[in-house]
């Protein structure tokens, strides 16, 4: 595998806490939405595409505009909480650990986040540096299965050089899409049902690319 291409939520870090928070700001300025935001339900929905995360939590809001309205200030929040936040909310060992991969591989980030999330992402982190390549269903307005195929076909590359490395079913289902291979990210927040391979912490992925 030549090329690792990373799923964010679940798998490089966790910004549940801090993203919920946020949404509740969202949530009370708006007004249109009883929805009750949480850490752990935002874990649930983290890796659907951001109309489907808000589809799942404002029923209350059958107005389009107004759902969409309650949304992209979600977003607006999210960002900025994230970005003033100091915490390190990186899972154990992933900053490093990818700094060590980028030496022998070629690393991509590939969300169904909103644009400016992965940007962010590598600012907080400090892995600009090491990314070759990224896009996210903010930009491509696809599922992440192609948003994945729209990275490969960009860079050239083949997919039994690949492999995608997440957190949930979707993110699977996304790598089956695309052709290539998925690691199961199983620290993280969902399950898999086949993966190639499953890792506990992110060491463990250190130690199967560089074998």
């Amino acid at each position: 595998m030549k090329h690792l291409i990373f799923d964010v939520d679940g798998t490089i870090w966790n910004s549940t806490e801090i993203v919920a928070g946020a949404w509740r700001r969202a949530i009370q300025e708006t007004g249109y939405s009883q929805a009750v935001v949480t850490p752990e339900r935002l874990r649930q929905e983290f890796g659907k595409p951001m109309d489907v995360i808000a589809d799942n939590i404002f029923t209350d809001v059958p107005e389009q505009e107004k759902k969409a309205e309650i949304l992209e200030l979600c977003c607006e929040y999210e960002q900025q909480f994230l970005h003033e936040d100091p915490c390190n909310i990186t899972y154990p060992g992933v900053v490093e650990g990818m700094r060590q991969l980028a030496r022998e591989h070629k690393l991509y980030i590939v969300s169904n986040c909103q644009k400016g999330y992965i940007e962010l992402v590598m600012e907080k982190t400090g892995l600009g540096d090491c990314i070759t390549d990224y896009d996210c269903f903010g930009n491509t307005g696809t599922c992440k299965g192609e948003t994945i195929l729209t990275v490969m076909r960009r860079n050239g590359l083949k997919p039994e050089e690949c492999a995608y490395i997440g957190d949930t079913t979707g993110d699977e289902e996304a790598a089956r899409y695309a052709g290539i291979s998925f690691i199961h990210a199983d620290y993280g927040f969902g399950e898999a049902n086949d993966p190639d391979v499953v890792i506990h912490d992110f060491a463990e992925l250190f130690k199967i690319c560089i074998q």
